[in-house]
């Protein structure tokens, strides 16, 4: 006898009353393991450098992006308060350069070594730097000797760490009449040595003729403190 249409379209009974199928967690992570490893994933997914670089940009404009949000102006006002920032700090190192320059150079250091040398010695390191056309160390050396002779002559005390300005100003003194020039070769010293200033022979001759000139001079024994000035 034939099945009939209704029996063949109505489902079975154990149909009805199975139980759903149930992955574990784990099992779970398995398959999902599995499925991403395969080579279809790998050949989309973004080389590490541009991972790299799309995180280091979405970073970046995002912050930039969260503060222009809260900029007056937005975008324009954010890049002109840069552009403000950029300019106040460019004018503030041109202004401190300049104040520099204007103050000029400065003694940071005393005249002489470590290596004690009469002003004799001084003198001869200066003619053989001369020589050799080393104009800034006959300069140097032309001073040094000057303010060792003023010490032999006991018109200066010794006193290690004293710089070139110190020393020209304590020299006036007892050479009141040399006063000015002192000052110019310890402002010439001092511009070779600690600012770079350059140097030639017109600046060695100067210095050449003030040694002569001072010791020719004779010094104000009174302004000295004591009877023993040569």
């Amino acid at each position: 006898m034939p099945t009939p249409l209704t029996a063949l379209a109505r489902p079975a009974a154990d149909d009805d009353t199975a139980p759903p199928v149930v992955t574990d967690r784990e099992e779970a992570l398995r398959e999902a393991r599995r499925e991403l490893s395969k080579p279809a994933y790998a050949e989309h997914e973004p080389s590490l450098p541009r991972r790299i670089w799309n995180w280091i940009w979405d970073e970046l404009l995002g912050r930039l992006d969260d503060v222009a949000l809260n900029t007056p102006g937005g975008w324009v006002g954010l890049l002109v308060i840069a552009l403000l920032v950029v300019a106040l700090l460019v004018a503030l190192r041109m202004r401190l350069g300049a104040l520099r320059d204007a103050a000029g150079p400065r003694s940071t250091g005393g005249l002489f070594g470590d290596q004690p040398r009469t002003a004799a010695e001084h003198r001869a390191a200066a003619d053989a730097h001369a020589a050799a056309g080393r104009w800034p160390e006959a300069v140097q050396e032309r001073l040094r000797a000057i303010v060792r002779a003023l010490e032999e002559r006991a018109l200066l005390e010794p006193r290690p760490g004293r710089t070139a300005t110190e020393a020209a100003a304590e020299a006036a003194r007892p050479l009141p009449t040399l006063a000015a020039d002192l000052r110019v070769a310890a402002t010439t010293f001092d511009g070779i040595t600690y600012g770079g200033r350059p140097a030639g022979p017109a600046d060695d001759a100067r210095m050449r003729d003030l040694d002569q000139r001072l010791a020719a001079t004779r010094p104000d024994l009174t302004a000295t403190g004591t009877g023993t000035a040569r």
